[in-house]
């Protein structure tokens, strides 16, 4: 099951809550203790930027699995999301000892990217999102060409498990993302998305529709989950996606956006007669963001090139953030996984 700390940072007692919840998510990754407290050192780091320089926000915390060719342990992924003034200089408030007087996001970001594992950062005038992942491994991984996933996950009224999840798996030329919404929200919809990720890697060889109809099978003892496959075929330039329930896609290419449409029905309860599939070309600038219903089904996807060229977490956190509002409040768990291109971009 999904388990997330979801911890607003408003005042200055949020600090050390942002440090403990960390320190938990890596008792749970198995982070040996001189990287739980580099996790927590992150974490310290980013929600006292948030408090000083941007007013407050929030610091999402949870497990990834760990990019390929890793073979042991998920990294503690630390996101934090404000909707302050913004980095005047990303790159001077990047480098170490960093400190401004004025209203704007800096002193700490500099030892962030340089502890954690992988880090990246993206800010504009609506405000700054930062994503951190700390492993077991102090060193920077590999960051060549290829396609990258990344997402955030956000449970309803900060509980402690999602009901939503996502995930993806290599196999050969295949690259699948799955996206699960388990029917309601808490311990047992989680269960139902767990049940779905867990069964990915057993059939991410096969065809999305193929794998819709396993997982099927896979949730009957669940209560059912709403759930999304894109497979990505890097030898061919190809995408295709199908869906079974309300879990939105939408592709970007070519400067423009395309709502990718899933079928009603239900993974584990009410699966439907035919799974339409859908093929798209895959270019150079592609990305793909799913997305479950916590997020307002009209959000208004990014127009800003610099924001699609960064970490996957990043733009997933950025969808989340900009697609919340006070006037339509969350009723759901709400996840965003998005696919990009191997193209460079980002801090990691």
């Amino acid at each position: 099951m999904t388990r997330v700390w979801d911890v607003p940072v408003h005042d200055s007692t949020r600090v050390r809550d942002a440090r403990v919840a960390t320190e938990a998510a890596g008792a749970h990754a198995g982070l040996d203790a001189h990287r739980t407290a580099v996790a927590a050192l992150v974490a310290t780091e980013l929600a006292t930027n948030l408090l000083k320089h941007a007013g407050g926000g929030r610091l999402v915390i949870h497990l990834v699995d760990r990019p390929a060719p890793a073979t042991s342990g998920p990294a503690v992924q630390i996101s934090a999301l404000d909707h302050g003034p913004g980095i005047p200089d990303v790159t001077a408030a990047l480098r170490d000892g960093y400190t401004t007087s004025d209203a704007s996001l800096g002193a700490g970001l500099g030892t962030c990217l340089r502890i954690s594992s992988a880090f990246d950062l993206y800010s504009s005038a609506r405000g700054t999102v930062a994503v951190a992942r700390v492993d077991e491994d102090a060193d920077r991984p590999h960051t060549g060409p290829g396609e990258r996933a990344g997402g955030i996950n956000i449970p309803l009224a900060r509980a402690e498990y999602s009901g939503d999840a996502w995930s993806c798996v290599r196999s050969g030329p295949l690259l699948t993302l799955l996206l699960a919404d388990g029917l309601g929200h808490g311990a047992k919809a989680a269960q139902a998305s767990g049940a779905a990720v867990d069964e990915l890697p057993r059939v991410g060889h096969l065809p999305p529709a193929e794998i819709l109809r396993h997982l099927h099978t896979a949730l009957r003892r669940t209560r059912g989950a709403a759930v999304a496959v894109a497979q990505l075929d890097t030898h061919r330039g190809e995408l295709a996606f199908a869906g079974v329930g309300n879990v939105g896609a939408r592709l970007h290419d070519t400067g423009s956006w395309e709502h990718l449409v899933s079928h009603p029905g239900i993974v584990g309860a009410q699966f439907p007669a035919t799974v339409p599939v859908r093929s798209r070309p895959w270019a150079p600038d592609s990305l793909l963001v799913l997305h479950s219903d916590g997020l307002p089904s009209r959000w208004t996807p990014p127009t800003d090139a610099g924001l699609l060229a960064h970490d996957p977490a990043v733009v997933a956190a950025a969808v989340l953030r900009d697609a919340s509002s006070a006037a339509t409040p969350v009723r759901d768990d709400t996840c965003v996984a998005v696919l990009a291109s191997g193209r460079p971009g980002g801090r990691r």
